[in-house]
């Protein structure tokens, strides 16, 4: 296949940006946390600043072209459905995963997801497992494990394995939605898509905040307050967009090549933001899993 190079170059800066504004989600959150806020609250209010983009935006879509031709409007309720994955279940045990380990483990663990992708695609859509996704797979992992083995020595190990195995939950259920969401991105085209999906989304999460918390726990500090905005529009409806459009613009495989230096931003703002230490082990764990997500976004 081949782009235009204006479009290609807009694609790749597109990739890149929305890439380090989703790294810098990590961070927020940490400082967020830091500022006194629960997981719970950060993602209701994370949902509910970043809804109202999302609603003007699918009103404008609506208004312009209104419901896809020939797409039956029971496929709205899917795109709603699939949000609970991708947007909801993902990002709470993302989250609850943040609050017990670094943003470093975090971010890398995370981004395991398109090893998972290949995994499922095989299992559920018949794509065949190649050894190279299966060494991908593992290198991956490997990746994780080394880091992980070393914020053991750092703090107390349980509470790094159950942090890591919520956030490998989240890759998990991203996963998930990244596979059954194809048809249906396919069908309604990728602004729509995101712009429901996203709405659907906020109403798991608010059903979610309403049956653990009281309303009144929305009332947070300016300083809470702040980080929630930054999220809800920096590292949430920027990033969403823009991705999306480089997706478009280049595909879908070099998108991911290019988003293989989020963990790298991420570790860098880690470090200088958050003071978080870092080590030759954490260095190596990231380049075991930018190589294994190499290797599975080749074709």
């Amino acid at each position: 296949m081949s782009f235009a190079p204006s479009s290609a170059l807009l694609g790749v800066v597109l990739a890149i940006a929305g890439t380090f504004l989703f790294a810098l989600k990590s961070i927020f959150i940490k400082l967020a946390y830091a500022a006194g806020v629960d997981a719970e609250t950060l993602l209701a209010l994370r949902m509910l600043l970043s809804a109202p983009f999302y609603g003007a935006i699918l009103a404008w879509l609506w208004w312009r072209q209104g419901w896809p031709a020939q797409q039956p409007k029971s496929l709205l309720f899917k795109v709603v459905a699939l949000g609970f994955f991708g947007y909801y279940l993902a990002s709470i045990l993302d989250l609850l995963g943040l609050e017990l380990i670094s943003a470093q483990l975090e971010r890398l663990t995370l981004f395991t997801y398109p090893a998972l992708i290949a995994v499922l695609a095989a299992i559920f859509l018949g794509e065949r497992l190649t050894a190279r996704i299966v060494a991908a797979l593992l290198l991956c992992y490997l990746g994780v494990w080394v880091i992980y083995g070393r914020e053991q020595q750092l703090g107390d190990s349980a509470q790094v394995l159950h942090g890591v195995a919520l956030v490998l939950g989240s890759a998990l259920s991203y996963a998930i939605y990244v596979v059954l969401a194809k048809g249906a991105l396919r069908r309604l085209g990728s602004p729509l898509f995101t712009s429901i999906a996203m709405l659907g989304s906020t109403l798991f999460v608010l059903i979610h905040f309403v049956l653990v918390r009281p309303l009144s726990a929305l009332l947070v500090n300016g300083e809470v307050l702040g980080y929630a905005l930054l999220l809800a529009f920096v590292s949430t409806v920027l990033p969403t967009y823009m991705v999306a459009e480089a997706i478009q613009r280049i595909g879908a495989t070099r998108a991911t090549i290019f988003g293989s230096v989020g963990p790298v931003f991420t570790l860098l703002l880690a470090v200088v933001w958050l003071n978080e230490p870092t080590s030759l082990y954490h260095l190596l764990g990231m380049a075991l899993v930018i190589l294994g997500v190499g290797l599975v976004s080749r074709k």
